[in-house]
């Protein structure tokens, strides 16, 4: 808090405002004055304007109550902590993590200018003594004394700097009175604070049987009442400057969008951060799933690859736009994928592991597929998997190079044929022969040497999705293992694989596992509720570096505030954003973001249908107008 030079202390009572009080002496003097005949209507007055609520009166507390080290303020505690020393150099911004603390604190700095000549004289006489100290100990041959020399070399430094007026020189006063509903918590806060201050080197206390002074000193009336200063030159107190905001810039990345705090960039690779993974959370129309092709189409401008699942058919004018696969998964589609193919060996990973993570790997789908299996059957099913490979020759001995992987037709026969495996051929029997028969009993045939490849599962049915989408990830998965290279796997709307316990934990497992591929997953969802009661859910949370929270549905905010732990400012922001605002997460800091592409990029990526609309109708009309301008010209001709 910046001290005016003329304010006075205004104490804290319910003592009339000055107008009042001087209103009163006016009425005093003419009651004594005026006639009989008016004194009863001045008398009046005189209790009507002693009736009147100062703006004092309103805001004060019910109760104040003053202890050796803290205040009760109503049913709150308060303490304040004093800056006392402060080390040789403080680096800008120190002052940013009590600033952005996630507490409720009062911040007061007071300023006193200090003229130049007194402080001048005072570093002359403190050269002399050093000098002659220094001297002293040359002449007595003592070892030079490194903290005597540091300090003659500083103030050496300011002198010059205060001559030329390149520095000024004040008393910085600075307080922090902290907040909570019980000492207990006080204590543990005020330590917290401390431990913080502590880091920068910089020497904090609590005030002792000075609480109320403490306090009076932290509320908005500039009044500094305990006086408590350090002498500190500008250059310092300026890198204590208050008025910051988060900064999230590195020299290496794309631009994510525009911070809102300081209309400063947003330019970050998540690859540089401790995982390469990213989650987003939005309600529908927010903007998610255009945040993330814009993230696409500027990541792969450096050379990343870029996976993407589909479920709406959202990316296809992105992937036409810059030359991708796009594959189309449907029970009609040419495109099959085959649940049983297995990753090429890589590295000193055994055949018999890579058939056994394969095996467990088709459980979770056969759970999805047939439902609960009872643990007999589970039995069944492990050995009719182990089997089925078995039967196309593939061992803990082969060559994965050479081998032609098993189908659900392979798995069919096989539980048919054992004991005890009729009824769950028969519930199989729907995906070989039956309605579901063209979606996993075929060989893979889907190539994946492009550098963006999209997969739409939009022309499935509700029930085929989850299954589906696991099938892909796993293949997927089975491609990047195989190869090492940088990608980046996007899962829209991931809270369909949230639904199944065996999908959720083969999601976590791959983004706890991908870092070691050089593999980025990005979920996406807009499910929130559904997706964070989910235990793996909020591990796959944890588990990413890079987050980012867009508009939210007033149902779900609070429980995003609680996981993200979110100030009341933030939440709000979340819920009354427009399209494209949010909060933007790259570690441990954050700041809000607002989304911006370019024309030509919001041709590409757009989904709103007025302006696809828009589009198409100025495309036909260009293409009539060309029509009609080549007619014209053969008709010349």
């Amino acid at each position: 808090m910046f001290k005016p030079g003329d304010v006075e202390k205004q104490p804290l009572t319910s003592a009339p405002p000055p107008e009042i009080q001087k209103g009163e002496a006016q009425i005093e003097q003419e009651l004594k004055t005026d006639s009989s005949s008016q004194k009863v209507v001045l008398e009046q007055e005189k209790v009507y304007r002693r009736g009147i609520s100062s703006v004092l009166d309103i805001i004060a507390p019910e109760a104040f109550q003053v202890n050796s080290s803290s205040v009760k303020i109503g049913d709150m505690y308060a303490r304040t902590l004093f800056v006392m020393a402060y080390p040789r150099y403080i680096g800008v911004g120190w002052f940013a993590p009590i600033i952005n603390y996630n507490a409720t604190l009062d911040i007061s700095m007071f300023f006193y200018p200090m003229k130049s000549e007194v402080v001048l004289k005072q570093l002359r006489n403190k050269v002399g003594v050093l000098q002659a100290q220094l001297m002293t100990d040359a002449e007595k041959g003592a070892p030079r004394d490194p903290l005597r020399e540091t300090a003659l070399r500083d103030i050496e430094q300011l002198r010059d700097d205060l001559t030329q007026g390149i520095e000024k020189f004040f008393q910085f006063a600075l307080y922090i009175t902290l907040y909570e509903k019980d000492e207990k918590k006080l204590d543990v806060l005020t330590e917290d604070v401390e431990a913080v201050l502590g880091t920068k080197l910089i020497m904090s206390k609590r005030v002792l049987y000075q609480a109320e002074q403490g306090f009076n000193s932290t509320i908005p009336l500039g009044n500094d009442e305990l006086m408590i200063s350090a002498n500190l030159n500008s250059s310092p107190i300026a890198a204590s400057f208050p008025f910051i905001s988060s900064e999230l810039t590195s020299d290496n990345g794309i631009l994510f969008g525009i911070n809102r705090h300081n209309n400063s960039l947003i330019i970050f690779d998540r690859f540089s951060l401790q995982n390469a993974n990213a989650c987003v959370f939005a309600t529908s129309g927010a903007g998610k799933s255009y945040t993330i092709k814009l993230e696409v189409l500027r990541t792969m401008m450096l050379g990343t690859d870029v996976i993407i699942i589909d479920p709406e058919r959202e990316y296809k004018s992105l992937s036409d736009a810059v030359g991708g696969t796009y594959v189309n998964i449907s029970l009609n589609s040419t495109e099959k994928i085959n649940p049983f193919d297995l990753p090429r060996k890589v590295g000193d990973m055994s055949t018999e592991d890579i058939i056994r993570s394969a095996v467990i790997t088709l459980k979770g789908l056969l759970r999805i597929m047939l439902g609960e299996m009872t643990h007999e059957e589970d039995s069944l099913m492990d050995l009719a998997l182990i089997e089925s490979y078995a039967k196309k020759d593939i061992t803990g001995d082969s060559d994965l190079e050479r081998i032609e992987p098993p189908t659900v037709q392979d798995l069919y026969d096989v539980l048919d044929g054992m004991e005890g495996g009729a009824e769950l051929a028969l519930r199989l029997k729907k995906f070989t022969t039956g309605t579901f028969s063209g979606l996993f009993n075929s060989p893979t045939n889907v190539e994946m040497n492009n550098q963006l490849v999209v997969f739409s599962v939009r022309d499935l049915e509700d029930e085929l999705r989850p299954m589906a989408i696991y099938t892909i990830v796993n293949y997927i998965w089975n491609v990047v293992r195989s190869e090492l290279k940088k990608r980046v796997l996007v899962i829209d709307e991931a809270w369909w694989l949230m639904q199944h316990e065996d999908s959720a934990k083969f999601i976590f497992a791959l983004v706890k596992r991908c870092r070691k591929y050089y593999l980025g997953v990005t979920t996406i969802t807009q499910d929130v509720n559904d997706f964070l009661l989910s235990q793996y859910g909020q591990a796959i949370v944890t588990n990413s570096a890079l987050k980012i929270l867009l508009k939210q549905a007033p149902s779900s905010v609070n429980l995003l505030q609680k996981v993200f732990q979110l100030t009341e400012g933030e939440k709000y922001l979340l819920l009354e954003g427009n399209v494209g605002e949010g909060i933007f997460f790259a570690g441990d800091r954050h700041a809000a973001i607002r989304v911006v592409s370019s024309p030509l990029e919001d041709r590409l990526i757009t989904s709103d249908p007025r302006q696809l609309l828009e589009m198409e109708k100025k495309r036909q009309q260009e293409a009539a107008a060309q029509a009609a301008a080549t007619g014209e010209e053969v008709k010349e001709e």
